[in-house]
């Protein structure tokens, strides 16, 4: 299936009961509108394995992070679900002013829903991402970019992630990769 279409991975096929009822196709369509509607960067060191720009344009996926894990045999790409959660979470509460712990609830089910309707065992997507959280937060915090929202590190009062973040920032190490900055103009 082309890229350019309007649902890339999620099949054209007609949907034999009314698009707003629960449908996983309809899941797979508003899932793959999200990710045409982001970057996707995995490069960093993302305390709680992932989070977003303070635009929301780019959802940062901690770089430690496989891209995929075993569940029942098959292969499982990981980044999509994580996409729609940050995408969902960062939405409600720029749009709705939502306190993080909500809008995190709230898109918690969305990727659930997700993993679900791709047939995926949910306690077992859930494990594999609970033994990264743990890794991963006791890491040193090396490659932190520089427009990382704060916003839910604020609001779970983590004022020991919140200082190492911070030395990080003050030592330059925040700095965003040679790829992804914008070129400088002429003053």
């Amino acid at each position: 299936m082309p890229t350019s279409s309007c649902h890339p991975i999620a099949p054209h096929r007609k949907l034999h009961i009314p698009d707003w009822y629960v449908s996983t196709l309809m899941l797979e369509r508003t899932v793959d509108a999200v990710l045409r509607r982001v970057t996707l960067r995995r490069d960093c060191d993302i305390p709680y394995l992932a989070g977003y720009s303070q635009d929301g344009r780019t959802i940062y996926i901690d770089r430690h992070l496989p891209t995929t894990f075993t569940d029942k045999g098959r292969t499982v790409e990981v980044d999509r679900y994580l996409i729609l959660h940050e995408a969902v979470e960062k939405s409600l509460i720029d749009e709705l002013d939502l306190h993080y712990l909500h809008a995190h609830q709230i898109a918690t089910r969305a990727e659930e829903s997700a993993v679900r309707a791709d047939r995926i065992s949910w306690r077992a997507y859930d494990a594999f991402m609970q033994r990264y959280v743990k890794s991963v937060g006791d890491e040193r915090l090396k490659h932190v970019p520089a427009d990382l929202d704060l916003k839910p590190y604020r609001d779970e009062h983590d004022r020991d992630l919140m200082a190492r973040m911070e030395k990080a920032e003050f030592r330059g190490l925040t700095r965003v990769p040679a790829q992804y900055r914008k070129p400088k103009t002429a003053s």
